[in-house]
């Protein structure tokens, strides 16, 4: 059977560290039986590389990417409060907060970019519900954010 650190692995991704907080929060935070994480934005080695508004400043189709980004740095959060990612039960919720154009309705195909890596990494586990919801601005200027919430072992 392959954890999900060997499919992250075999999809040529690198596990990140965790994005230090940029405010009064923690990254991921574990109640019980369910790990919630921040908003997570698409800052790859402390920089932010998905920047504007969807519609406007970048397609759909790049903000995608920087959806798979947020995932794999909430995956990244996870990790940090449970040590194995083996210990995921399922992913339970994704929110994806994408940074759009007035007339922008795509944000379901940019959640998309999120769902698609979480289902690839954990498999079945990794299908869940979502919200992709178009807002008008996000931290620093980020294109898009995603947060979710895990149930664990």
């Amino acid at each position: 059977m392959t954890t999900p650190e060997e499919r992250i692995a075999e999809l040529g991704l690198t596990l990140p560290e965790v994005v230090p907080p940029l405010a009064a929060y923690i990254p991921a935070v574990r109640t019980g039986n369910l790990v919630y994480t921040s908003g997570q934005v698409p800052m790859v080695e402390g920089k932010l590389v998905g920047s504007g508004r969807v519609g406007a400043d970048l397609t759909a189709e790049e903000a995608a990417g920087h959806a798979r980004i947020c995932a794999l740095n909430a995956i990244a959060a996870l990790k940090s409060q449970v040590g194995d990612l083996a210990q995921i039960v399922r992913i339970v919720k994704v929110v994806v907060f994408v940074a759009s154009a007035p007339d922008f309705t795509g944000q379901p195909g940019v959640g998309n970019g999120a769902s698609d890596l979480l289902r690839d990494v954990f498999g079945d586990a990794g299908v869940h519900a979502r919200s992709a919801v178009g807002v008008a601005a996000l931290p620093l200027g980020a294109s898009v954010e995603v947060e979710l919430i895990a149930e664990v072992s």
